[in-house]
């Protein structure tokens, strides 16, 4: 299944999808499709952008992200071996318009408006991790009856909202690549200062325009999401660096001074970068 900004095609004579990625870096561009997307993390770790929202993901995390919602995954480079990822493709209609409604299948059919906000299992990731590896081994006939159990696994396990902004549907390729070219320039240069002038001219606007453009397809200002991207970054060198002080996290992650990291770290994380990295080891910080 080739990636294009913004749109997925459908494979022929494939109702059920199923792609692999594998490789040195997971695809990072913005992108979305009509398809859901039920995804397992079976190599890499980094952060996930969705719509207007910021996760962390490593090896064994399980996503599902909802039909048109723009998302990314950008792994961090720490791993020394590949990235890995093995995805479900469908929808609602995959097996056909009144399929999920019959009466046998009511026990799923709470999966589907779940999908829309996207969500990760906290609970029964063993289990659905274990079926999504039988999926992608066997043929199309069996990997149809497992997708049933899968998403009846799930429909029973806890979760985590992904993103409670609802996206427009209906968005132009323009609007799609200009998104894209925001969110490209963002994800590579967050460490650095990156001033209203200099994003606003990356995506051809003027800065009164970008602000409004932006605020209305991901809900929150332009620096509220680079605070957020940072302060993730953060917490991912402050688990897996462990040779680095809070000072040096703060200059990595494209803070101009230690205060101001503490500062926004402790709005968004409920506590001081020090405290999180103590609590997380003692798995006590979720």
């Amino acid at each position: 299944m080739k990636v294009y900004p913004f749109n997925i095609p459908k494979p022929i004579n494939e109702n059920l999808v199923l792609q692999i990625d594998e490789g040195i870096h997971f695809y990072d561009k913005l992108h979305q499709h009509e398809e859901i997307q039920l995804s397992l993390i079976v190599r890499g770790q980094g952060k996930l952008i969705v719509a207007d929202s910021i996760h962390q993901f490593e090896a064994g995390d399980i996503f599902v992200i909802g039909r048109n919602c723009p998302h990314l995954f950008q792994d961090n480079g720490l791993e020394k071996n590949s990235c890995k990822m093995i995805s479900l493709f469908f929808t609602k209609y995959t097996f056909g318009e009144e399929f999920f409604n019959n009466p046998e299948l009511e026990e799923i059919n709470q999966f589907f408006p779940n999908a829309e906000s996207g969500f990760q299992l906290l609970t029964k990731k063993t289990n659905v991790a274990h079926l999504i590896y039988k999926i992608s081994e066997t043929d199309k006939f069996n990997r149809f009856l497992l997708f049933l159990k899968l998403l009846k696994k799930i429909c029973h396990a806890k979760t985590k909202v992904l993103t409670k902004f609802v996206y427009p549907k209906t968005i132009s390729l323009n609007e799609g690549q200009r998104m894209r070219t925001i969110f490209d320039y963002v994800i590579h240069n967050f460490q650095n200062e990156i001033s209203l002038n200099t994003i606003s001219s990356i995506a051809y606007m003027t800065p009164n325009a970008f602000c409004r453009f932006f605020k209305q397809r991901t809900n929150k200002t332009f620096f509220q999401f680079l605070i957020e991207l940072r302060v993730e970054h953060a917490c991912q060198l402050l688990l897996n660096q462990g040779d680095l002080s809070v000072t040096e996290v703060s200059d990595a992650s494209g803070f101009n001074s230690i205060s101001n990291f503490n500062r926004k770290f402790k709005v968004l994380k409920g506590t001081t970068p020090s405290e999180y990295k103590e609590l997380k080891k003692s798995n006590i910080y979720s």
